[in-house]
């Protein structure tokens, strides 16, 4: 035990002396630590001249509950039980974390950089406008592959050759990565904001409005498909029993325009409109029927859209992050400083290990 604690001194001296030590020698270059510094605070001065602002586009919007359908349950049941499905309530396919995966799908991005926008009275799509403000085409025309390559508004999927995919995979891996976030903000409400950010301003803006548009279209029509689906059957279905029940009132007339004055004891020969009454009632009530079914299936149809409701939409001017003067200089001032120093310790080092072996 008497042994112990002057070791541990000795230890503790020897630390004291190796930091001192240290520190003499980091003391000794400051010209060097100094000019990196200098250097570094230059370069990143001239970085945030360099840097261009980043673009913020933010549209807000909420989801429609799903309505149980209150009184419109009744008929709704009454149409069921005569095999007729008229789609009440659209599923919960894309609900809720669904949706937000939804806006940044390749699929949905791929149709919204497809979307026309007007650029110096020239109309272009918005696949096109990101790539002018990324001067890619500079680098295209030295590449035959990539020359002739154009991205023309509304084109579709089945025109698109391997080079226009593989361009388009770019852009959307840029676009996912690090320009579209989709989320609650606030998990307590029930609110999904979107934002685009982009070094060019009416690229966030018009890619934010077109993927919101796009989105909103493909979810309406996605969710009311089905409800959409019966009511062109049972618009087709009453336009066949109207046509059969305009038929039955012909024959009525013409076959009461055949045993007209006839003979009452002849009743053989009125057979032929009696069988025309009956088709003319059983038309009727199978038409009375299917025109309220067609009514309550135009209800669920509009039951089920809009199913987006956008609250804030982006407004110019949108706001915008600089890469700020002093954070240039700051930042870049102590990575210089950082790296220098990190390098004399390594060849100090280096070179200790050298000695001793």
């Amino acid at each position: 035990m008497e042994q112990q604690i002057p070791n541990d001194e000795i230890s503790l001296k020897e630390l004291i002396e190796k930091v001192k030590e240290w520190y003499t020698y980091l003391l000794s270059q400051w010209k060097i630590i100094v000019l990196a510094g200098i250097v570094g605070a230059a370069l990143g001065l001239a970085y945030s001249f360099i840097k261009k602002p980043i673009y913020t586009a933010t549209l807000t919007f909420a989801l429609e509950d799903e309505k149980s359908g209150g009184g419109l349950g009744g008929a709704l049941g009454l149409a069921s039980s005569f095999g007729i499905d008229l789609g009440s309530g659209g599923g919960s396919i894309f609900s809720g974390s669904n949706l937000t995966e939804l806006f940044k799908s390749r699929t949905m991005v791929e149709l919204t950089l497809m979307t026309p926008v007007t650029v110096n009275g020239k109309e272009i799509s918005l696949a096109e406008m990101y790539i002018q403000n990324n001067k890619w085409r500079d680098s295209w025309n030295d590449n035959p592959k990539f020359m002739g390559i154009q991205f023309l508004p509304n084109t579709k999927r089945k025109y698109f050759t391997r080079v226009h995919d593989s361009i388009l995979g770019i852009i959307y891996q840029n676009l996912s990565k690090s320009s579209l976030s989709v989320g609650q903000k606030d998990k307590k409400i029930a609110i999904i904001s979107m934002d685009v950010t982009s070094t060019d301003e009416q690229f966030s803006l018009r890619f934010c409005e077109a993927l919101a548009k796009q989105v909103g279209k493909f979810y309406v029509d996605t969710k009311s498909k089905k409800a959409r689906m019966n009511m062109e059957i049972l618009e087709r279905q009453t336009d066949s029993i109207r046509a059969e029940l305009n038929g039955a009132i012909t024959g009525v007339a013409v076959a009461n325009d055949n045993t007209f004055m006839l003979n009452p004891a002849l009743n053989v020969r009125r057979a032929p409109s009696a069988r025309r009454q009956v088709d003319v009632q059983a038309n009727t009530a199978i038409l009375t029927e299917l025109v309220k079914q067609t009514e309550l299936a135009k209800v669920a149809v509009r039951k089920e859209t809009p199913l987006i409701q956008v609250i804030d939409r982006p407004i110019l001017p949108l706001p915008k992050e600089r890469f700020g003067k002093a954070k240039g200089l700051a930042i870049g001032g102590l990575l210089a400083e950082f790296f220098v120093v990190l390098g004399l310790v390594v060849r100090r080092l280096l070179k200790e290990f050298a000695v001793k072996s």
